[in-house]
């Protein structure tokens, strides 16, 4: 007879050291339970536990890890089977009925993924629930195989309102701590060393002493000046409507409002009177995210970069971003990353939202951390108009069930409250900012002057008037044209940038601060940019020009001006480009915000104006706020019990776009980079650096590059740019000539 055994580990001297299938389950069990200790259902995660792997007790696998590891080589002889152990712990919670089959989704998932309900193919659930698979019942113990559980008991009632969706989200709650409970407790006996690199991280209660550390020094700082005033009007409102009970919160600041650190102070003060264990502050852009981590970093990290803030998202590079400790790569944010378990976690909304409607076991692994939270969606009013229902879905769901607020946080008007032209909106939503309107009003530091269509050298010409001047266009190919013609036109003076996404994020992030540096020093600066600089980027110029947009993107574009109230008023001018507007969603944007502010010309952002943008362009979309039809996928799914996990994760993407990636050896940084790629062991950490030197192109693009062969596969999974003389230093890389080269870079 075999002893039962989930995992081996070798030790010095020939030494191996045994972890039984019953110490992984109770294990595993004891994890999963915890991470939802504060809820009544944690009996489910516990029994998902327990039977994740119940399958390894068959002798066919017993066999398989011993001649796999070498453990007790000298007794076997042969090729590993293959073992199928995941479905077994999926069979036996079926035989417990309609409410076993949610546990069932979760254990037969657990390696490969949630598996769709029924379909054709094998891996669905309803073939592998009558799968033929090795026996594992006489090695199982009963106490073990004869769990007891209270299947009335759920976080929400079935007959509610959409119970499809809340039996969805439960499952993948469940799957996520089954996950991550299966993960951690491999890895505390696989890998002890770093099983202990995650703990010791601080308490919300000594966060919260880092930030009010913070918030006062910031406040002795000219405390008398207006816009500061309000700025401590605002903290002081955040701070007391933290103790309110909890659900979706509204916080509607203007731009410049300080809205960022005091939804922070909010939040943590909330997690605080509610015993909440994390923020998410979760934010639209990857072109903005670095900053606003970096922005939390300064307030509750003693050394710029500890052990409270996680930042996740695709350009993250650990390595880069560590502190000066001596640490080479803050292995703890690495390990973070994968089950957000840090205090404050800084995320976008492409990984927020994906992940909450994800099939996948390595996005899926965080969900259970999203519950028993406070999560911060800024700039809120930008979620995709073609996801909308399904995104809306989530939160409240969240909100009514899983112990989670919800802060809608937005410098114009809190688009995603229930109307009547609305119902999909949320409802008994709390404004945390008294008077909203008097507050834009108070911090109105813009005035927006729509000027018609201007020809690109009068645009350019205008441009050059100013010392300083930002000019936002909606167009990566306008924003290079016009930034030649602003340069060609100010001579000797300079002081021209451009930034777009044909520069990669390390490149803009070099950019951004030579902007800010001329701006500090009062020297000439003149930008051209694309919508990467739009939200959220802190810069402060007296002068704005706006390619004409939705009302949203004006407002972002104007919150770049004049920022800090250094002179009386600033202005922005709209305009329509020489070339039209854009195809597509960006058009219908730009003609209803053009529409609805003809009639508000002498404020075209005031808070009506906007609110009239989002009921026009918004909430009388109808179907469109779920295209791919996620929700009538699970209100067909809810009686049957046969959800199509895997087919909504192929529907729900936030970008739709067929772009490729391109990496750019910009730096020697990156020239180093490529170096590791082609001579090492694909890895995740290696792909999430290459990210900071990536453009992503259109097919087209990407094809003329490939055909002229500027662009080499390296390793066969890494497209890498070859011809370096096609990528300028001032405005990235230049698709138009894919064959270019510098004559004094060639070879004669």
């Amino acid at each position: 007879m075999f002893e039962s055994i989930a995992h081996v580990r070798s030790l010095p001297g020939d030494q191996w050291q045994r972890q039984t299938v019953d110490q992984h389950l109770v294990g595993t069990a004891e994890l999963a339970r915890g991470f939802c200790a504060a809820f009544q259902w944690s009996s489910w995660a516990y029994t998902a536990g327990l039977w994740h792997d119940i399958g390894k007790y068959s002798r066919e696998f017993q066999k398989k890890i011993r001649i796999e590891t070498g453990y007790d080589a000298e007794r076997l002889q042969g090729r590993a089977p293959r073992v199928d152990h995941s479905t077994a712990g999926a069979q036996h919670a079926c035989k417990l009925g309609d409410a076993g089959k949610l546990l069932g989704y979760a254990i037969a998932g657990h390696h490969a993924g949630l598996p769709d309900g029924k379909t054709n193919e094998q891996s669905c659930l309803h073939k592998r629930l009558t799968k033929n698979i090795y026996d594992w019942r006489s090695a199982c113990p009963a106490d073990i195989l004869n769990q007891s559980l209270d299947l009335n008991v759920l976080p929400f009632s079935p007959r509610r309102p959409r119970p499809g969706f809340g039996l969805s989200f439960f499952i993948r709650m469940l799957f996520s701590c089954v996950v991550d409970a299966d993960r951690l407790d491999t890895e505390r006996f696989t890998k002890p060393e770093i099983a202990q690199l995650r703990a010791g991280y601080p308490t919300i209660a000594e966060v919260r002493h880092k930030l009010n550390a913070h918030l006062e020094e910031l406040s002795a700082r000219d405390p008398e000046k207006p816009i500061n005033r309000h700025r401590a009007a605002v903290l002081k409102q955040c701070r007391e409507a933290a103790n309110e009970p909890q659900g979706i919160f509204s916080l509607t600041v203007p731009t410049g409002g300080g809205k960022t650190l005091s939804s922070m102070a909010f939040a943590i003060d909330h997690a605080l009177a509610h015993r909440l264990d994390r923020i998410i502050y979760v934010i639209p852009y990857t072109s903005i995210i670095e900053q606003n981590a970096k922005v939390f970093r300064n307030a509750l990290d003693e050394k710029g970069f500890g052990n409270i803030v996680l930042e996740h998202h695709c350009n993250f590079d650990p390595k880069k971003d560590s502190d000066d400790d001596g640490r080479d790569d803050p292995k703890w944010a690495q390990l973070a990353a994968e089950n957000w378990d840090a205090p404050i976690v800084v995320t976008t909304n492409v990984q927020f939202f994906e992940s909450l409607f994800s099939s996948r076991p390595s996005r899926c692994r965080k969900l259970h951390n999203i519950m028993n939270s406070v999560v911060i969606l800024d700039e809120a009013q930008v979620l995709p108009v073609h996801l909308l229902r399904p995104c809306l879905e989530a939160l409240r769901e969240l909100a009514d069930h899983y112990r989670t607020s919800i802060v809608l946080c937005t410098a114009t008007q809190p688009a995603l409250l229930e109307k009547d032209d609305f119902p999909e909106g949320l409802k008994d939503v709390r404004e945390i900012v008294s008077a909203p309107e008097a507050l834009y009003n108070a911090l109105k530091r813009v005035n927006v002057e729509i000027i018609g269509k201007l020809p690109d050298a009068d645009l350019a010409a205008k441009l050059n008037q100013y010392s300083q001047v930002l000019c936002i266009v909606n167009t990566r190919k306008h924003a290079r044209k016009l930034y030649e013609l602003t340069k060609e036109n100010a001579g000797d003076i300079g002081g021209v940038y451009h930034l777009s996404a044909l520069m990669c994020p390390a490149h803009r992030s070099e950019v951004l601060e030579r902007i800010r540096a001329a701006l500090k020093n009062e020297e000439p600066c003149k930008v051209i940019s694309t919508q990467v600089i739009e939200a959220g980027v802190d810069i402060d110029f007296p002068v704005v020009y706006r390619s004409m947009a939705g009302t949203d993107s004006i407002a972002q574009a104007a919150g770049r001006c004049n920022r800090e109230g250094k002179h009386k008023a600033g202005t922005a001018y709209v305009f329509e480009p020489e070339g039209g507007l854009t195809p597509g969603h960006l058009r219908h944007a730009a003609e209803t915000a053009e529409l609805v502010m003809r009639h508000h010309a002498e404020d075209p952002l005031e808070l009506d104006s906007v609110r009239e943008y989002f009921q026009e362009y918004y909430w009388l979309k109808g179907d469109k706020l779920d295209e791919k039809q996620i929700m009538e996928d699970l209100r067909e799914s809810t009686f049957k019990g046969d959800f199509p996990f895997r087919c909504i994760d192929d529907k729900f993407k936030l970008i739709e776009n067929d772009t490729r990636p391109v990496i750019v050896p910009w730096s020697e940084e990156a020239e180093q980079l490529v170096h590791d790629l082609g001579s090492q062991e694909p890895s995740g950490s290696l792909a999430r650096r290459a990210q900071r030197f990536t453009v992503s192109l259109w097919p087209n693009e990407y094809a003329a590059l490939e055909n002229a062969g500027s662009v080499e596969m390296l390793g066969e999974r890494y497209p890498v740019l070859i011809n370096k003389d096609i990528y300028d230093p001032h405005v990235g890389l230049r698709t138009e000539d894919p064959t270019h080269h510098n004559p004094g870079n060639m070879v004669v």
